[in-house]
């Protein structure tokens, strides 16, 4: 259900029974993804060979993989090599595993296929807290998110604290000061360096003070989902990486993952996921088909559709926000809306639920090059479907 408050839209999930998202002709992608032909499934291949030559001649610097679904299909998946040893040779190796610049952990975790999916983990997790509503661990999206914090109480005492709530940190509409925009990731001014710096995340974005009231003003915040991960874990006694491991990946037949940890121990919601590119996917099609996954629903009636709705402007290319999703502006048969996990340095799992259209898209460009674009990634796709 849908309902305005104060001039702004208020979103309330509700539970019960709708008809779900008729299941494309490919079936269920639970062990592998079925393949055919991009012309089979009304795809002209043109643009993507066009891409995929400008990848190849370093038009878009490091890009690690490229992936399209159509109708539930892998119709075009190409892969990229990159030496990173020797891009990263003399770089600071000194930041244990958050350093941007180590081998080990990036962009693939020990130099395995489970490549880095960076805020594409805040997508994920917002699935998490929709799974934890429709089992009933969390009772919705308006819940007062302070009960929560006995444990973590705000080093300054400030009502507008007290009345943030569940959905106020989905949308990023937190209240909370925060600068994650104005300085590079890799610069420890940055909002988000600082707390991947500091000991205790969680308190890190406690002891932030309050600059406006929540639900007033979008701010890109990656502290807030740390905080949605403290919300799972009190709410279910389950860390993210644990909740999603009994709850998310099994179901989605996602059997290799590999999730960063806080030094507290949190799981890193933020960023820390890592996954396949075709397990990556299957995150777009469990949102494609309404959050049911071979007849068994796992996300809220309603939570997709309140999950993808244009929130609150992003104030960046006309983006718009939803619970932890992008949204992507295109012109179909009327304005329509791409939902988008992105992620640093080139991570892109992008929607188009009217066309039944994924792709993914992995690299690492977090100095050299300027990441793939989302919307390039997206007309790219576009393009592509007739």
């Amino acid at each position: 259900m849908l309902r305005t408050t104060g001039g702004m839209l208020l979103i309330t999930v509700l539970v019960g029974t709708v008809p779900v998202v008729g299941q494309s002709a490919a079936g269920w992608p639970t062990e592998s993804w079925q393949r055919s032909t991009p012309e089979a499934q009304a795809m002209d291949v043109g643009p993507l060979a066009a891409l995929d030559a400008e990848i190849e001649a370093g038009q878009h610097g490091y890009v690690d993989s490229v992936l399209v679904i159509r109708n539930g299909f892998v119709v075009y998946q190409k892969s990229y090599q990159n030496d990173y040893d020797k891009l990263f040779e003399g770089r600071d190796a000194r930041r244990w595993q958050y350093n941007y610049y180590d081998p080990e952990w990036h962009p693939y975790y020990k130099r395995s296929p489970l490549h880095t999916m960076q805020s594409v983990s805040k997508s994920v997790t917002s699935a998490l807290v929709g799974i934890a509503i429709e089992r009933g661990e969390i009772p919705s999206v308006e819940v007062a998110v302070a009960p929560y914090f006995d444990d973590y109480k705000p080093s300054v005492t400030d009502p507008r604290w007290e009345a943030m709530t569940l959905l106020d940190l989905l949308t990023m509409t937190s209240g909370i000061a925060w600068d994650e925009d104005s300085v590079p990731y890799t610069d420890p001014a940055n909002s988000c360096a600082a707390m991947e710096n500091s000991d205790d995340w969680v308190r890190f974005v406690m002891d932030q003070p309050m600059a406006d009231e929540p639900g007033s003003t979008f701010v890109y915040n990656s502290g807030v989902t740390l905080l949605l991960e403290h919300i799972l874990l009190k709410a279910t006694g389950k860390h993210a990486e644990e909740y999603a491991r009994q709850h998310l990946f099994p179901v989605l037949g996602i059997e290799s993952h590999y999730w960063k940890t806080t030094p507290t121990g949190h799981t890193d919601t933020e960023g820390g996921l890592y996954l396949e590119p075709t397990d990556l996917a299957k995150i777009g099609y469990l949102y494609q088909h309404d959050g049911v996954w071979e007849g068994k629903r796992l996300l809220p009636v309603g939570w997709v559709t309140a999950s993808t709705q244009p929130y609150v402007s992003a104030g960046w290319n006309d983006f718009m926000y939803g619970f932890q999703w992008w949204l992507l502006p295109y012109e179909g048969e009327e304005q329509s809306y791409a939902w988008a996990a992105i992620g640093y340095g080139g991570q892109r799992l992008l929607v188009v639920p009217e066309l039944e259209l994924i792709a993914v898209f992995t690299g690492w460009n977090i100095y050299d090059f300027p990441a793939l674009a989302p919307e390039l990634a997206l007309e790219s796709i576009l393009k592509a479907s007739r």
